[in-house]
């Protein structure tokens, strides 16, 4: 069935929405949300109707329920303000306002012009754009042309949840499929900057997949990897393969946005080039670095006071540093609300803004609120290692150490070689010592310090691991590295600075600290 409405086709069999013609990237969710109201135009469509059409009658989050219908919005150039389309009716729910006219399958509207052979998709002037290219299939097999396809298909939805990149369309993308074309042509006629291209050879029971990632102003490999897996689960190595390359791509995408920004006299920086800087210093975790990228993030907003991606950035960096001691942790967690909630307004659908908001809210004791968000940035992208990192951390602190463990461990696998690895062991080491084994948070308190050796929180658990395992030799020996990295670290500021929410599990921690020596 196909659904016409203000210069829009809704395909509900080839799940595709088109404006003008050209296709329009859609999260799968957000386009079952526009099919049910567009179906449901005669009426207000209740937010429990909503709940069990799109999530089998699970309740979600309001907040979770506004990102989707915002999204729902832009997606037919709709807004919040204007409601020309999606109305909400007050205290009754949601209805489709559109004139809507109904078509079956494979009918086209008289009026609507032929699509070109190969439509042209110029992404927005603001964020570089990707091109995710068809994979080759190696295997010399016609029917394992659906899992190459497939892998396609799923990085371009994945990479689309970033939010920092314009991601072209499938159809676009897969017009250059069994053909070969320059990165010149592929420049010209797509307007990308980056684009995404990979193999997929199987054999028997096993399957590698090796893609690389080319900047295509230089023609260059900007980051290359193999992927050898076990064919058990034909779906579920796809759904691993597309999460694990993803995780890998973004910080590689910052990197080369961030060398690029760094060729241009600072004056002549853009908001976009100035967050890519910051993020650059973010990344390094040093409180030098942080600052950094503080005062460029500021700038950027300065420039652009609704810039969503730096209100959340400059948030989660504020957060980081009270995390770190090195900030108030009430001025960090107040600041970080506002500009969580300003990126929100400006970008519901940003990872980062929920992320940011979420460890706000975990300062000011709104713990099911954090975890609301973290699961909220965490189902925009699964692949968001830091989210699950984060979101690992606050569910040791509210005692599920065993949730903790194992968000914290699919932040590890996410992405292996992310420069926050040591704290994501240093999660595990806390949810290890919630558990109160003691010995494997000292192991992975080693392991974060190996990465970091200036990671105060994995100083901070290791050295009350010790305490309460009474190995007094360790202690004796990490109590002063404890105190070179933090300072002024003491039990008061531990009961007053970290937010520890049950009683018992603050005790717990300080008791290891005393037992430590610490004062």
């Amino acid at each position: 069935m196909q659904f016409l409405f203000a210069d829009h086709t809704l395909d509900t069999d080839i799940r595709e929405l088109r404006r003008g013609g050209v296709p329009i990237a859609v999260q799968p969710l957000v386009f079952d949300l526009l099919v049910h109201l567009v179906e449901n135009c005669d009426r207000v469509v209740a937010k429990e109707d909503l709940f069990a059409a799109l999530w089998g009658g699970r309740m979600v989050a309001d907040s979770t329920l506004a990102t989707h219908i915002n999204a729902a919005r832009r997606a037919i150039g709709d807004s919040g303000e204007e409601q020309k389309l999606i109305r909400t009716v007050a205290r009754k729910g949601i209805r489709f306002v559109g004139e809507v006219q109904s078509l079956p399958a494979g009918h086209e509207p008289a009026a609507a012009a032929p699509s070109p052979a190969r439509p042209v998709a110029l992404p927005p002037s603001d964020r570089p754009a990707i091109a995710v290219l068809p994979f080759n299939n190696m295997s010399g097999e016609a029917a394992q042309e659906y899992f190459s396809d497939g892998i396609s298909e799923d990085l371009i939805t994945a990479l689309s949840k970033l939010r920092w990149f314009f991601v072209i369309a499938r159809n676009s993308s897969f017009s250059y499929k069994g053909r070969a074309a320059s990165m010149k042509e592929l420049a010209r006629e797509l307007g990308v900057d980056y684009v995404v291209e990979g193999s997929v050879r199987k054999d028997g029971n096993r399957v590698r997949i090796t893609v690389q990632l080319i900047d295509v102003a230089t023609g260059s490999h900007v980051w290359a990897e193999r992927y050898d897996r076990e064919l058990a689960d034909v779906f579920a190595v796809q759904d691993e393969i597309t999460e694990a390359i993803v995780a890998a791509i973004e910080p590689q995408l910052y990197a080369a946005e961030n060398f690029h920004a760094r060729r241009k006299a600072p004056e002549n920086l853009d908001a976009w080039e100035l967050v890519m800087r910051a993020l650059s210093h973010f990344w390094r975790m040093t409180r030098e670095d942080n600052l950094a990228a503080q005062k460029l993030l500021e700038q950027a907003i300065a420039i652009d006071p609704a810039y969503a991606q730096a209100l959340a950035v400059l948030a989660v960096s504020r957060t980081f540093g009270a995390r770190m001691g090195w900030e108030d942790t009430q001025a960090s967690a107040e600041f970080a609300e506002r500009a969580g909630l300003a990126a929100l307004r400006a970008d519901g659908e940003d990872p980062w803004a929920h992320v940011a908001l979420a460890a706000a809210y975990s300062y000011l004791g709104r713990i099911e609120d954090a975890l609301a968000g973290y699961e909220t940035a965490i189902s925009l992208n699964p692949s968001f290692s830091l989210a699950h990192g984060y979101y690992a951390l606050v569910l040791s602190w509210n005692g599920r150490f065993r949730e903790g463990a194992e968000a914290a461990r699919r932040a590890l696998n996410l992405s292996p070689r992310d420069p926050f690895s040591a704290i994501f062991y240093g999660v595990a080491a806390y949810a290890a010592y919630v558990e109160r084994d003691y010995a494997e948070a000292i192991r992975l308190c080693r392991e974060s310090i190996r990465l970091r050796n200036d990671f105060v929180g994995a100083y901070r658990v290791m050295v009350a691991a010790a305490g309460m395992a009474d190995d007094k030799e360790l202690a004796r020996v990490m109590l002063p590295e404890l105190r070179r990295v933090h300072p002024d670290i003491s039990l008061e500021w531990v009961a007053q600075q970290l937010p520890l929410p049950l009683v018992e599990e603050r005790e717990h921690f300080l008791e290891g600290l005393r037992r430590a020596g610490l004062k």
